[in-house]
This record gives C-alpha cells, structure tokens and sequence, in this order.
C-alpha cells in the first residue's frame, strides 16, 4: 500500500486538535467548579455559618432604595458593582423576613437600624418596614435606631423603634404631602406643538400638564383630599409611636422658623425639644453605649453583632413543597415584555400562567405597586388570574404603596383585595394623548402631502392637525375601555356600573377611603394577603412562600438552590443600579422626563393606546 503523506499529517492534526480541545473544556470546567466552590464558601463560610452567639445585635444598615422588586437583573447588578458607585436597592421581603427571623430568635437581643442611606420606599412600604419593627419589640426585644438625618421616610420607620437617636449635627426634616407640578401648555404652544387629548372622567388629571397652565378645580379638590389624608394618618403614626399629643406633628413642622431661631440654628436641638429624638449622639457614641449594654467581641473589637445580608443568608426558603405563590406587579404597566421594574403584560401573565400550572403552588398573591399604563397590559394580566381562580386556586391581592388605574384593573380578579390605609388607589379612568406640531411644521417650512387610499392612511400624522374623524374613533374607544373598566369593576366589587362610575372617573383613594367606598376588601398587611391565601388553599402552619419571576440563569439557580437571594450572588452585599429616571437631579431634568412620556406615548406601534394611568406618586 502506497504512503500518503497528507494523510498522516491529516490524522496527526486532527489528534492534536482534539488533545487541545479536551484539554480547554478540562480546563474550563475545572475553572467552574472552582468558581462554585468560591461562591460557595463566601455564602456559607466564615461567619456565615458561625452559630450566633448569646445576647447579639442584629445591625440593620439599609443602603439604597426600599423595593418591592428588583430594578435590575443580576448581570446588571454585577457589571454595576465593578463601578463602585451604583446605588443599591434592598428588598422589602428581606427585610421582613429577617425581622420575623430576628423577632423569635434566641440569640438576638437587639436590632439596630442604621437609616443614614436608606430611601425611597412608598408609605405602605414604610408601615410594612415599622410593623416589623412592632412584632421585634412585642417579643420583648429593644429596637435602636440612628441616622445622621431623618427625611420624612426615615423618620416614619424610626419612630417606630425603642429608642431614636440623632447626631448631633443631623435633623429631622418633616415636610408633609403635596406638590407641585410643571404645566406645559404655555411652552408647548410657543413650540407650534397641539396635545389632542381624549378621556373619561372628571378627575382624570394625568394629561393636564400638557394641555393647561394649571390643575383643574376637580384636580384640586382629588389632591386635597388625598394629601390630607395621608397626613393626618402620617402623623397620626407618628404621634402614636413616640407618645406625643395629637397635633404636635403639625405644631412642630408650624413653629419650625421660631423654634429654630431660639435655638441657634440646630435643627438636632429642636427636635429634642420637641420629643422627636430621645438623644443626640455620634456614631462611635452609639457604638460605645451598645457594647456598654451587649457583649463585647474581640474579634471585631466592638459590640457582638450580626449584619443583614450575614443573617439572611442563615434563613434560606424552603425550595419544596406546597407554597402559596408570589407575583410582584412593581412599575408601569406595559403591553409585551417587562423586566424588572416594568410590569409587561405579556411578562406577568405568564408568570400567574406559570403559578397556575405548578401543582405545588396552591395559592396565588399579587402584590401591586403600580400607577398603571397600558389597559390592554392590565387586561392580560387580570384575564390570568381570572382563569387561575377558575381552576380552583385561590388569588389574593396584596395592594402596596400605589395599585391606581391600571394597578387597580388587574386587581379585579381576586378572592380578595387586601390594601394597607396608606395605599394609594382607585384612579378609575382612562385617556389617550396624541400630540401633533402642525404650527412647528408652519415654522420650519415643512409641506407635507401624498396620496392615500382612504381618510384612515395616515389620519394621525403628528405633521398635520388630527382629522376629527379620527379623534372620533379614538374617543370612542376611550368610551369603551372605560365601561369596560367599570363593568369588569362592578361585577369584581358585586355592584352596578354606575355605583363604580359614581367613585370612579379617574377619582384618586386612600386604601382606608377606598374600603369605606367598596373598592377594596379589608386593609391590611402583605403577611395578611398571604395569610389569607395560605387559609384558602388549606395549607397549615409554616406553608412555603414562593416567588414566581422571570427566568433565571444556571448560577443564579445554584445560589437560589443554595439559599442565596440575587442581593448574596456577589460578594453577599452588590451594587444595583437604578433607573436614572427614577431620581431627576434638577428641574431641567424634571421637564426632560415630562416630555420623554409625551414622546413615549406615541412611540407604539398602534397609531393610538389607550392609558390607564394615575400620574400619583408621591414625591
């Protein structure tokens, strides 16, 4: 047989090739288990899993913003952290979770909340955070809070703590509830641009920025008694918990010139004076009086103490088993997908579909924190649970800070509708806008023309003024959207239409004042909506909780698996970055957000949708 060269070279190229092949997914794999096993040992070792000695303080340092939901994925959460300044966000299931832990824990004598970072957080929020607090001093335990400054947020969760102290160079600054809005019309009009907008109900006030130079009376009187509200309930909190007289809230946030002139300029004085605070004292300060009253640590050289992230990670969920099943509904509503801080209505209703088909979840709570968006977003949603209850699992709403408009359309499908006092709600309206800039076009010299095969080609284009035959039609759709709204609303609530339309046309509640109107069940907690679920479903004592979100990739199911929440991947404490929206820096940024919504609204690609949204956030 004849040599062939070229083929034994062939043969010993391909030998070597796959030598170099095995040897790379050796190494590569090699590198993973490594990997694997770093991760491992930075979540469960060490301290972590160090049992916790007796009379230890759990230190509850919170930094960043209070969230129902994540803002960002864990890729986002780990490129974001390589920058070093991103600002994390903390979740409020982990807060509670380890209070609850904390609360009939042995070992644990005190909790420290250190609030100096913490922001944001909606107000029910906030009495979710203090009736944590509440249950940690009902189980006989001292609660401690500090912070260099206290905003009106901060304040409302310290004043439920044993004791409240203030550096000495700090304030506690309560402002009250109210704002003031940037109208559009004036500036709009110097611009050539027309904002066309069509609605139902008379207190529907989202578009009126664009449309007017100031609110309208029937916006007016909603805000007023909105705030009012809120702030005899914010106060009503606060003198309670501190044991001051009612109205002392009112008469301090009254005499604050005077009071301040009096004393020198120092806010942290008057607020002692005004029982505010029980003390004035530095950071070192507090440290030195909790070892005074704990157990002193020579290995940290300072109190015995147990951090958040360190104590959440010793309480991992049951992974199996029957559970009651979590959806979060943070953020607008949008039509197709969502990721974390959007409520997608394609997203969501696949999540209450996956829940549905998981036979170990035997229960389904929606939690809501949302102003609305879309109605046909809403819709997708709502349509799920409805087929959830229909196939025999029960489904709870647990409203939080803000379920408005199209946060209260996909709460109609449920058993029942829990929301806190502080909820904001209702909103039931709904309005489309189309902006157009004829006048722009005028200026600039642009002609436009062209031929069309009927008037509906290009009825909306925002270059020429909207045929009102067009405006017609998209009226009439508004019309049906909301008698839809309200029908969909009676027959949830087991009343009429007009019942629905006589608290509806766009009419912002509190949850107390939506529960005196029908709107919603009963208030109360988020642990009461899964009470409530878990007794439905029949499940006893110690039922799992499970959180049914977006998929995930394979190391962070490892970590889920391994006990680890998103905010333990990296480091056990990472960096999240925010929506940079979500924190305008200045009134240029204000109005810049103001009108990226009025270009966002015509950016789908229907040439109208209809909007269920409240515009009521609170700053």
């Amino acid at each position: 047989m004849a040599f062939k060269p070229f083929s034994a070279v062939r043969r010993g190229f391909s030998w070597l090739w796959s030598a170099l092949d095995a040897t790379r997914r050796t190494f590569v794999n090699l590198l993973f288990l490594l990997f694997i096993i770093l991760l491992a040992w930075m979540i469960f070792g060490g301290s972590g899993v160090k049992p916790l000695g007796a009379n230890t303080a759990l230190v509850l340092e919170l930094k960043g913003d209070l969230v129902e939901q994540y803002q960002a994925s864990l890729r986002e959460t780990v490129l974001d952290s390589v920058g070093g300044d991103s600002k994390r966000t903390v979740l409020l299931r982990d807060v509670m979770l380890v209070l609850d832990k904390a609360a009939k824990d042995p070992n644990i004598s005190t909790v420290v909340l250190l609030l100096d970072e913490m922001d944001g957080g909606g107000l029910a929020m906030l009495r979710e955070f203090g009736a944590g607090v509440d249950r940690v001093k009902a189980a006989g335990k001292k609660v401690v809070a500090w912070s260099g400054n206290y905003d009106q947020k901060r304040y409302l969760v310290a004043s439920h703590a044993s004791e409240v102290y203030m550096h000495p160079m700090g304030m506690v600054l309560i402002e009250g509830f109210g704002r003031h809005k940037n109208y559009y019309r004036d500036a709009l009009d110097k611009l050539g641009v027309t904002v066309n907008l069509m609605k139902v109900g008379t207190y529907k006030s989202f578009a009126e920025p664009y449309i007017a130079n100031g609110p309208s009376d029937a916006a007016r009187e909603a805000d007023t008694y909105l705030f009012n509200a809120l702030w005899t309930g914010y106060t009503g909190e606060v003198e309670k918990n501190r044991k001051l007289n009612s109205g002392a809230v009112a008469r301090f946030v009254d005499s604050l010139p005077q009071q301040m002139e009096a004393a020198g300029g120092s806010f942290a004085k008057v607020a002692l004076a005004n029982k505010l605070v029980d003390g004035l004292k530095t950071r070192d300060e507090i440290r030195a009086m909790l070892i005074k009253r704990g157990v002193y640590d020579d290995d940290t050289k300072s109190f015995r103490q147990v951090g958040f992230y360190d104590y959440l990670s010793r309480h991992p969920q049951k992974p199996f088993g029957s559970a009651v099943g979590v959806i979060v509904a943070a953020g607008n509503i949008t039509e197709g997908l969502g990721g974390p801080g959007v409520v997608g209505g394609l997203t969501t209703a696949n999540l209450i579909r996956q829940a549905r088909e998981d036979d170990e979840i035997k229960a389904v709570v929606l939690r809501v924190d949302s102003p609305g968006g879309s109605a046909y977003g809403s819709e997708l949603i709502r349509r799920e649970l409805e087929l959830t209850r229909a196939a025999g699992k029960p489904v709870v709403v647990s409203m939080g800070s803000l379920a408005a408009s199209g946060g209260y359309w996909i709460s109609m499908a449920a058993d029942e509708v829990i929301a806190d006092p502080y909820t904001i709600t209702g909103s039931i309206g709904v309005f489309a806008i189309l902006p157009t800039a004829e006048k722009v076009r005028d200026k600039l010299g642009i002609h436009t023309d062209g031929v069309t095969t009927t008037w509906l080609a290009d009825a909306y284009n925002p270059l020429r003024p909207l045929d009102p035959r067009f405006g017609q039609v998209v009226q009439s759709s508004i019309n049906h959207v909301y008698a839809e709204f309200t029908s969909k609303a009676a027959a949830a609530r087991k009343t009429t239409p007009a019942k629905i339309d006589e608290v509806g046309q766009g009419r912002v509640w509190t949850g107390a004042q939506a529960k005196e109107r029908g709107l919603v069940d009963r208030l109360g907690s988020y642990e009461d909506a899964l009470n409530s679920a878990a007794r439905r479903a029949r499940l006893g004592q110690g039922y799992r909780v499970d959180y049914v979100e977006r998929p995930v990739s394979r190391v962070e199911r490892f970590l889920q698996l391994m006990g680890a929440s998103a905010s333990q991947a990296v480091t056990i404490q990472v960096k999240l970055g925010l929506l940079e929206e979500a924190m305008p820096a200045g009134p240029v940024a204000e109005v810049a957000r103001d009108m990226a919504f009025l270009s966002e609204l015509t950016r789908e690609r229907k040439p109208f949708a209809a909007v269920t949204h409240c515009l009521c956030g609170l700053p």
